[in-house]
């Protein structure tokens, strides 16, 4: 089983996001923010990491040059609404930092599924509604 770790902050969020992982059939691990994303790491092997952008104590930005600097080969798909900060800019960013793809909020689960099975190597997933 492919086992992803999803780092976002917004509770919401992240329930809907892990539940349409699973429903795909992947193993989601979470975590709420950007340093409860890289302890993760430190105690797992994750085939993908997913993470918001904007977040409390380590945002995505923090999250994606540590990850780098340690695990260089786990792919990431920075996911972004915006907020403090546009949310182009931030994916912009999170792309020329090593993210293997990015995804703008609100997406739908098609989009989701696309971009991470982009991430894995393979081709773009089933199809449905949004989050």
């Amino acid at each position: 089983m492919t086992d992803i770790l999803l780092v976002e902050d917004e509770r919401l969020a992240r329930i809907c996001i892990r539940d349409l992982l699973e429903e795909a059939g992947y193993s989601v691990a979470e975590a709420s923010d950007g340093e409860e994303g890289l302890e993760a790491c430190d105690d797992a092997h994750y085939d993908l990491v997913i993470t918001d952008m904007l977040m409390p104590r380590r945002d995505g930005i923090e999250l994606i040059r540590a990850l780098k600097s340690r695990q260089s080969d786990v792919p990431i798909l920075a996911i972004s609404g915006g907020g403090r900060v546009p949310g182009e800019l931030c994916l912009a960013l999170a792309g020329n930092l090593g993210a293997a793809a990015t995804l703008a909020k609100p997406f739908s689960r098609d989009d989701l599924l696309a971009a991470v099975s982009t991430c894995l190597g393979g081709s773009p997933g089933p199809s449905a509604v949004g989050c």
